[in-house]
């Protein structure tokens, strides 16, 4: 270090001198005396740092009579944003309409009313008004997947992982699960069927090829050994031309000839046949009911458009013994999931509206015409912030339903492309785009393809809030 920067290094303000700055008593109202205490400390820490480096440029602002003022609002911008939450709200252009790693399904307004009702006060979570005496925590929305699905019982859990690890908990340890080898699938974040099945202390009894499962390969793996017979929706990937499987009333029959249950698995179900809204069709828990499943597990936070819970609907005598199991204690979910899951349910007794107040049943119903006037009212906004660097166009694109749900069915969509001028270091060029616009106050979200960014505005509701933060 120069000693030019040794002097300044100790003519530094104190932690403590600094405190009692005026310029700092917003933020220490704003943020705690402690925190910004830390923010000095590390704020210090890092101009010594570079006056250690023989960094000129700051010993020279150090002689200006601002650099007290800028200190502290250094100080000032740390300590806020340490303060931000890292959850966050993010614009989703990502074309993956239910995307997993974005919080999947938005709530809807009463939801998000429901949620705020109870959350401030004491509410009847697990207390019978009528009774006077402690009640059952599933009976706010129990009804509602009873009415919507046909069920005669119904119980909630974290998630439908959970619900899988109940079910097999509570009616098949230490005993064999009877599933095709085709429907062992993994069901994101590398936890795959066999696991979830291992890690419950039941033993899979793989039934069937890959490609090709018949109902008398169920019969012959069938022994004194069985517990129950499983079907997984294989909603995430979908096997093509010489291929078989067993539909679920034949699986039902023989598992009921047989004395055991059958437990259908569809991951990210849905309540409502989605051809009825334009969509693909995919099978919905009152199918699988009908069907003579004994058992279904589902998602409240995919197809559904709910918050994260798993739901299994089915036999009462069944319902009611995984209730009785202890896991079903650590899988339960709290009064603010419930809140918001029934106010979700409850949006089905609607059909015709269900597409307007869903979210997600939005996002996936929206015409390509709606899309375009968003994608005019955007191009201009995007092309100021790129400035130079980049052309600009609206371009033809598809979006995919995201989260396991119907993974070849794509969806017609228009989408902003950003193509960088300068042929070389493409790669980092559009690495660098995508990061500045992570980096904006509600981060825009899109994905690089084919040497360009692309952000699918299939779900961009908000224009404004959108463009606004571009032209600060």
């Amino acid at each position: 270090m120069t000693r030019s920067g040794t002097t300044q290094y100790r003519n530094l303000p104190a932690v403590d001198k600094l405190l009692r700055a005026e310029e700092l008593t917003v933020a220490i109202n704003s943020f705690g005396r402690e925190s910004v205490r830390e923010a000095a400390r590390d704020t210090l820490a890092r101009i010594r740092q570079q006056l250690q480096a023989g960094n000129k440029t700051l010993e020279d602002n150090l002689q200006q009579p601002e650099f007290y003022g800028n200190l502290c609002q250094s100080i000032s911008e740390l300590a806020e944003s340490r303060s931000e939450l890292s959850l966050k709200p993010v614009f989703n252009l990502t074309g993956t309409v239910n995307h997993t790693n974005l919080g999947r399904a938005p709530l809807p307004e009463s939801a998000m009313d429901a949620i705020q009702r109870v959350s401030a006060r004491a509410v009847n979570l697990e207390y019978d008004l009528t009774a006077g005496s402690r009640g059952d925590r599933d009976s706010h929305v129990e009804g509602l997947i009873c009415q919507l699905t046909g069920a005669e019982a119904a119980t909630v859990v974290n998630n439908n992982a959970a619900a899988v690890v109940l079910v097999l908990t509570t009616l098949a340890v230490g005993r064999d699960v009877l599933i095709s080898r085709g429907e062992l699938v993994e069901i994101g974040g590398a936890f795959r069927i066999p696991e979830v099945m291992g890690s419950a202390g039941c033993h899979l009894k793989e039934v069937g090829a890959t490609n090709r499962t018949h109902l008398a390969d169920y019969k012959r793996a069938i022994d004194e050994d069985s517990a129950l017979l499983m079907k997984v929706h294989t909603s995430n990937y979908e096997i093509m031309g010489f291929s078989k499987s067993v539909a679920e009333p034949e699986l039902a029959a023989l598992a009921h000839q047989q004395g055991l249950p059958f437990v259908v698995d569809l991951g990210s179900g849905t309540l409502v046949d989605l051809a009825k809204y334009g969509l693909p069709r995919e099978p919905t828990v009152a199918d699988s009911l009908l069907q003579g499943a004994d058992l279904v597990t589902f998602s409240g936070d995919k197809l559904l458009g709910g918050p994260q819970a798993g739901i299994i609907a089915g036999k009462h005598d069944l319902i009611a013994r995984l209730k009785k199991n202890p896991l079903k204690r650590a899988l339960r979910v709290d009064k603010l999931t419930l809140a918001a899951l029934g106010a979700v349910l409850q949006l089905y007794d609607n059909p015709s509206e269900l597409s307007r107040n869903l979210p997600i049943l939005r996002d996936l119903t929206r015409k390509t015409e709606e899309i375009a006037v968003v994608a005019e009212e955007i191009l201009p906004c995007v092309s100021r912030y790129v400035a130079n660097e980049a052309d600009v166009e609206i371009a033809d694109c598809k979006s995919q339903i995201g989260s396991g749900a119907l993974p070849v069915d794509l969806l017609a969509s228009l989408a902003i492309k950003i193509t960088p001028r300068a042929a070389k270091g493409t790669d980092n060029l559009l690495k660098e785009l995508a990061l500045r616009f992570r980096q904006l106050p509600v981060p825009v979200v899109g994905r690089i393809h084919d040497g360009s960014l692309f952000f699918d505005l299939r779900c961009l509701q908000d224009t404004k809030g959108f463009c606004r933060q571009l032209s600060n």
